[in-house]
Formats: C-alpha cells, sequence, structure tokens
C-alpha cells in the first residue's frame, strides 16, 4: 500500500510537529494511504557532536508513538541514527529508507528540514530526488508563536529555566512525567506534608530545580489531584542526590509501589536552603497555599 511519509525527529510532538503531521494525515486519506512518521534514535545531535552527551528526551519512544497515533498516524517508524546513515548522500537516503520500505507518494516535513551527508537533502533537493522518484515533497511552514518558531530546542531551554507554563503554550499541552512511587526518607511525613518520591519510568528532560503546583493522578484513577512538586536536591538537609518529590493536596492513602502521572501547570519558587524546620514548614505551608489559589479544586482544563 502507498503511504505519506513524515520524516523528524518530533521530540516533544509540539504545535509544530502536530501541525506536519495533520498535513500528512490528511494527504495520506485524500490518496487512500496509509501515513508514516520516520524518526530517528538516538538523537542525531548525540551522534554527530564532538564530545558524546547523552540527551533526554521530551518524549521517550513509548510516548512518542502514542502521541503520533493518536493524532492519525498509522505508523511510526524509528531508524538507529549511526554515522554511517549521515554519511548517506540525500539520493542514497531516499531510495534505501523511502523508496524501498514505503512506496511514498508524499513526503511531508518542515520547511527547515534537511538530511543526508552534510545536511545537503534540502527541500528544493528532495523535491528534485522526488520528482525522478514518483513522490511529491510538501513542506510546512515553521509555526511561530511569540516571534520565534515553536521548536524541541526553545521548548528544552524554557523547561531548563522552570518556566512550564510557557512551555505548555508551545506544546500543546502541559508537560508531564511519569513514574513509580519509592521509598524515601519520609522527612516530609516528619514535617506534616508527606510526599510520594518519584523514580521515572524512562529517561525524560526534568525541569529545572524548583517548586511547581502540578496536576498529579495515580495508575487507574481518572481524575487528577492538585499538588505541590518539589525537583531538587533538598538543600536544608544537605542533599546531594536530585530528587522528585510531590505532595498530593488533601491525599490520605498510600502511594507507595504505584504509578503516578505529573503534569507541570505553573512554577512557584525557586529551591533554597533554610536556616531551621520551622522556616522550612512555613514555606511549604505556603506553597501548598499557592498551589490551591492556582490550581483550584476542580480538574484541568
Amino acid at each position: 500500500m502507498s503511504t505519506t511519509v513524515a520524516v523528524g525527529m518530533f521530540d516533544g510532538v509540539h504545535l509544530g510537529h502536530q501541525r506536519i503531521l495533520a498535513r500528512a494525515v490528511s494527504i495520506a486519506r485524500e490518496r487512500n494511504a496509509r501515513c508514516v512518521v520516520l524518526s530517528f534514535d538516538p538523537h542525531p545531535d548525540v551522534v554527530l557532536s564532538p564530545r558524546f552527551a547523552a540527551m533526554a528526551p521530551l518524549t521517550p519512544l513509548p510516548e512518542k508513538r502514542e502521541r503520533l497515533e493518536s493524532l492519525g498516524a498509522d505508523e511510526l517508524e524509528v531508524l538507529p541514527f549511526t554515522r554511517e546513515l549521515a554519511s548517506l548522500t540525500p539520493e542514497q537516503f531516499v531510495e534505501r529508507s523511502l523508496v524501498a520500505h514505503h512506496q511514498p507518494v508524499a513526503l511531508v516535513v518542515g520547511e527547515d528540514f534537511a538530511l543526508g551527508r552534510g545536511r545537503a537533502g534540502n527541500v528544493p533537493r528532495l523535491t528534485r530526488i522526488g520528482a525522478a522518484r514518483g513522490f511529491e515533497v510538501v513542506p510546512v511552514p515553521l509555526l511561530e508563536l511569540d516571534g520565534a518558531p515553536v521548536t524541541s530546542t526553545r521548548i528544552r531551554a524554557l523547561l531548563g529555566a522552570g518556566r512550564v507554563a510557557d512551555a505548555a503554550r508551545l506544546l500543546g499541552r502541559r508537560y508531564g512525567l511519569a513514574g513509580t512511587v519509592v521509598r524515601g526518607d519520609a522527612i516530609g511525613r516528619t514535617l506534616g506534608f508527606p510526599t510520594a518520591n518519584l523514580r521515572l519510568h524512562e529517561e525524560k528532560v526534568v525541569p529545572a530545580d524548583g517548586i511547581y503546583a502540578v496536576w498529579a493522578r495515580s495508575a487507574g484513577e481518572r481524575d487528577w489531584r492538585a499538588a505541590a512538586m518539589s525537583v531538587g536536591v533538598r538543600p536544608t538537609f544537605g542533599g546531594q542526590v536530585r530528587t522528585l518529590e510531590v505532595h498530593v493536596i488533601d491525599w490520605q492513602g498510600d502511594l507507595l509501589g504505584s504509578s503516578l502521572e505529573v503534569e507541570f501547570a505553573e512554577w512557584l519558587r525557586p529551591e533554597r536552603r533554610f536556616e531551621t524546620r520551622e522556616a522550612l514548614v512555613a514555606a511549604m505551608e505556603e506553597d501548598v497555599a499557592e498551589t490551591r489559589r492556582r490550581l483550584g479544586s476542580g480538574q484541568p482544563a
């Protein structure tokens, strides 16, 4: 069966990616074709950087697959990104990875997309290749918000600055994490604010250290609950290991061992060291009160 292929990293599946995918899905439906998303792992920047540096994704592969399929993609194919793959000419890449496997009738990409050796496979060159190989190349204009393109790099920078509400605008949804609640040292409980210590299911970008108003829900629950979340090393107690701790407001049950989802709503304050336990408790009381004010008692919009 013929296909419409959208190519790119799609890390984050943000509003710009959604625009590209919507165009690919629309063409596929018009031409009675399947919509395939072709992506890569690991990120090309990791492989091609002079110094190897791991890069946590905004959307790990299972989440990326789920989000793309929910938006209409019929399949996500992930190519292992290697230096050998990067050294292919655009013509070689198209022949081996597109034509041989997918019989594309259309290739949908962002207008600034390029592939192959030296990123030579830009839209004009891909258009010429497509004309020779029987498929159309459809460039999608970059989406801009607040005077700048919506990109994964921009979203990473916002999360790295704790600006989770601004990141949510570019993603088209709140940024979230999911993990298993593991046993901690119970300091929060002794302070009157029991917390769920989160161990992430998969490596993923974590926003900047600080205190956040978040929405949380455990596995099997339909409704979200307001919560205050701490990301950081707990400097008041001399901590050195970065931890994720969630205080679910008005929750009395035991979450240990359960799966917990968290979606970041707003930044509250930076993490800081307090001189006394009493000062820390006062700050935590204010964090919970501010979370109530920001999120209210209902469900997230």
